[in-house]
């Protein structure tokens, strides 16, 4: 089969091979992939930023793809099925423990740029025939953590929900909060961005260059609320700001560190809201499949900014990396 192997961690180490095509051991199925999605955590895999890791190694956390062979054991799959699988594939429901934290496509076992994969059959969700290929490949993290914070916030009708950014949870989080009925405010650095987050129904839109004390535009917006749901994709560099964008009892849903890993925030104000600050690590293969069943009843239809060819690889990491998308980044593996 045709894959690309990291090889060290540079963007210029994703490199094109042939390898035998994987055999399924007991309870693990055979999946012809279709599609992968870029994520923050592939990036940092292909930067050297997730520390040391055993390479070479097939990347690509995200992917769609179809059953093509069953291992010994399997009997709820059926050769032909349409599924995605769990990103942290042992960890399959209820809480996370240290284990589930050693089995990760794409980090510790091969993931998905490659024309097949051998994946365990208790990780794979089906998907709605709504989805193509393309679309399908964007669930497992991104639409997975967006459904989880929606959740964990308890996003109702009346909501106000925060999103820092227009990656692909966040606009996968405006989805689903609008198909609960709350208010959705984006900040962006690019007004081109906000207008086009605006068109999928994003109710305001703040440009942090133009206003950087944006936490007072948020509570000016509110009314002097706040939002009940911060989804906070940044860091150390917005923390302390999306505390006191934050209204009183409301959660925030910590999901990246692109500005920085290291918190210096205020106390006294999270005592005084009562705020729940809630950290994130995807999610099981349960909270995939509930993220997947909102998508097919609500007829959500994933974000997806740009399509790269397989053989465009590199340039997809490399776009991922400017930081230039709107939604998902997406490798087409039969285009």
């Amino acid at each position: 089969m045709q894959a690309i192997q990291l090889t060290a961690p540079t963007i210029n180490n994703l490199k094109f091979c042939e390898l035998p095509r994987p055999q399924p051991a007991y309870g693990e199925v055979v999946i012809r992939q279709h599609a992968v999605s870029l994520n923050y955590l592939d990036l940092a895999l292909a930067t050297g930023q997730f520390g040391t890791l055993a390479q070479p190694i097939i990347p690509g956390a995200d992917s769609a793809g179809e059953i093509v062979e069953l291992g010994a054991g399997v009997s709820d799959w059926h050769i032909g099925e349409r599924v995605v699988p769990g990103m942290m594939y042992s960890w399959h429901a209820g809480a996370i423990h240290p284990q589930h934290l050693h089995a990760l496509r794409g980090v510790t076992s091969n993931g998905g740029l490659a024309d097949f994969a051998v994946v365990p059959a208790d990780s794979l969700v089906r998907l709605p025939d709504s989805l193509s290929w393309q679309q399908a490949a964007t669930l497992p993290i991104a639409a997975t953590t967006a459904w989880n914070a929606i959740v964990r916030g308890k996003v109702q009708p009346g909501s106000t929900v925060l999103l820092l950014g227009t990656g692909g949870v966040s606009l996968f989080a405006l989805q689903y909060a609008k198909a609960a009925g709350a208010r959705v405010i984006i900040l962006s650095s690019s007004n081109e961005k906000l207008a086009r987050v605006k068109a999928l129904g994003a109710d305001e839109g703040i440009n942090y260059h133009e206003k950087p004390e944006w936490e007072l535009e948020v509570r000016k917006l509110t009314n002097g609320h706040g939002a009940d749901l911060v989804l906070e994709s940044v860091g150390a560099a917005t923390f302390a700001k999306s505390i006191d964008a934050a209204a009183f009892n409301a959660t925030i849903f910590v999901i990246g560190f692109v500005g920085g890993a290291e918190l210096k925030v205020p106390v006294l104000p999270i005592m005084q809201k009562m705020l729940n600050i809630v950290g994130n690590n995807t999610g099981s293969t349960a909270d995939l499949r509930a993220a997947v069943r909102a998508i097919e009843t609500s007829a959500i239809k994933p974000v997806i900014d740009r399509v790269f060819a397989f053989a465009e690889a590199q340039e997809a990491y490399r776009y991922l990396q400017s930081a230039a998308h709107v939604g998902k980044v997406v490798i087409d593996l039969h285009v």
